[in-house]
């Protein structure tokens, strides 16, 4: 066997850049976020090439197959020889949406609402205490 194409999970992700440190790979382990081949993975796991690994990060369910083992953390660029991304366009479409429907009105940190935006808070309220009481 060789065991230079065997590598913890934990050590792999943190490889392949999906997380800055290897203890918050340990972390989302622990909470069953992470599973390989269908199996709730803890950090201890090998993954072999040909492995597919689902974790959720950042509102995304990750897919990834496993092309090959790296020999330590590799740089962003040369990210795609090791690992093949199978998460589908869609969720992050879903990703752009979220972050554009919170910047939407106004951006957060730019202080409290203005008199126009307390006047439409207001009207919304009232329409949605109109509506209690027409039921």
């Amino acid at each position: 066997m060789d065991f230079r194409k065997i590598m913890r999970i934990d050590k792999y992700l943190w490889c392949v850049r999906y997380y800055k440190t290897r203890n918050m790979v340990t972390e989302a382990c622990k909470k069953n976020h992470i599973t390989v081949n269908g199996q709730v993975a803890k950090p201890s796991k090998e993954v072999f090439p040909t492995d597919k690994i689902t974790f959720r990060k950042d509102q995304i369910t990750q897919i990834i197959t496993v092309l090959d083992i790296p020999e330590s953390r590799v740089g962003a660029k040369l990210v795609d020889i090791y690992r093949k991304n199978e998460t589908p366009p869609e969720a992050y479409a879903h990703l752009e949406l979220l972050k554009l429907s919170k910047e939407h009105y106004r951006k957060s940190g730019t202080g409290r609402p203005t008199k126009k935006d307390r006047r439409d808070i207001d009207d919304y309220g009232n329409e949605i205490f109109d509506e209690e009481e027409e039921n």
